[in-house]
């Protein structure tokens, strides 16, 4: 998907006007492993960039999930509740987590394009096998 931006934490942001969709990037979804819950808790919330708006749990651990942009957090996926495995399967696509409508489009700036992000990657994957170092 194009015109994607992704943070340090690993969510994905697209704008649509002045509704912004969230998810996790394909890197996440893989580290987490099987997902098996997926909860917003900021619905209908006004909330700043960096905020805890939803939290993914999988067979590993829970991840709580920040949202890369300011603004009020409208809807979610509820397509999860049924099926939080989306989240795996299509991580840019049909398994978004929530959409916010944007109070701040300039923050959209400070986020990593496609290729910033598969640069960031790099340097957080081990040269050989694709896995996370830790530090």
């Amino acid at each position: 998907m194009s015109g994607l931006r992704y943070t340090r934490d690993h969510e994905w942001v697209v704008v649509d006007g002045s509704t912004a969709r969230v998810g996790i990037s394909d890197y996440a979804q893989d580290q987490l492993g099987d997902i098996v819950f997926v909860e917003v808790t900021a619905l209908g919330e006004t909330v700043s960039q960096g905020d805890v708006v939803a939290v993914v749990e999988s067979v590993k651990a829970a991840s709580d999930i920040y949202s890369p942009v300011s603004g009020s957090v409208s809807r979610w996926n509820e397509a999860l509740e049924a099926a939080p495995e989306t989240v795996n399967e299509d991580a840019a696509g049909a398994g978004w987590i929530f959409e916010i409508t944007l109070s701040n489009a300039s923050e959209l700036d400070g986020l990593m394009d496609q290729e910033e992000y598969k640069t960031f990657l790099s340097t957080i994957q081990g040269p050989s096998t694709g896995a996370m170092t830790r530090e």
